[in-house]
């Protein structure tokens, strides 16, 4: 039987979802914990791979177990074994074969930048000097949406076979204090989300023009678009299936 867990974590102290030798992982984590309590080996598959220092707001992943499940009482052994930075919402029985990361039909990211140093949001967003052209960065943004092809914003010598991506909704808004972009696509490269946000940022601050964003776009090479923005502003805010 197949079950559905979804959860939430703070991704500071941990190397990434993927179980990785000599490096905590939130899939490593989970792993071990569901094994001790359900006294067999459990492996997780989840709904995609966030790099190191990524947090998520909603994520999903499956495991399989031969017995029924009192899903209610596992949940609540689950977060009391679990550390603090991992917070299991839901584990459900689901259909055997839903599969949480080949379903997935949408995934959102949120990056968050603050203009101003706030000791509260250290480890949640890229604190960025300077002032940035919001409306330039959302107009290249918009281009985004004409593409498909996103090489020049994947991690190189990654192991995928194909470069698509559909992207349905990219835009940069203020929200207190904090810079948002958002972003929405049925599926993302390794380092896509970073490497957009580092780039856009370089067309806010007039260092790189709109002609120059689409150029890059049309090119395919990593090399000539921005660094990636740092991981720790990154989330995984939303997954629909």
């Amino acid at each position: 039987m197949r079950y559905f867990i979804q959860l939430s974590y703070k991704g500071t102290h941990y190397h990434g979802w993927q179980r990785q030798l000599n490096a905590s992982s939130v899939q490593a984590e989970i792993e071990d914990k569901l094994s001790l309590l359900l006294a067999t080996e459990i492996e997780i598959l989840g709904c995609g791979r966030t790099d190191s220092g990524v947090h998520a707001k909603q994520y999903f992943a499956h495991f399989n177990h031969e017995k029924v499940l009192d899903s209610d009482v596992l949940l609540m052994r689950l977060n009391k074994v679990l550390s603090k930075d991992i917070a299991i919402h839901e584990i459900k029985k689901v259909k055997d074969d839903l599969h949480a990361r080949f379903d997935a039909k949408l995934r959102v990211y949120e990056y968050w930048i603050t203009q101003r140093p706030n000791p509260f949001l250290n480890e949640y967003a890229w604190y960025l000097y300077g002032n940035v052209n919001i409306d330039l960065m959302n107009n290249a943004a918009k281009l985004l949406l004409t593409h498909q092809d996103f090489e020049c914003f994947s991690k190189v010598h990654t192991d995928v076979n194909t470069f698509l991506c559909d992207i349905t909704f990219a835009k940069w808004e203020l929200q207190n204090d904090k810079l948002v972009f958002t972003i929405k696509a049925n599926r993302f490269l390794r380092n896509m989300v970073r490497a957009i946000v580092g780039t856009l940022i370089e067309v806010g601050k007039n260092k790189m023009t709109i002609e120059q964003f689409k150029n890059i776009l049309e090119g395919k090479n990593r090399n000539e678009a921005g660094q990636s923005a740092p991981a720790h502003g990154l989330y995984l805010t939303e997954v629909q299936y």
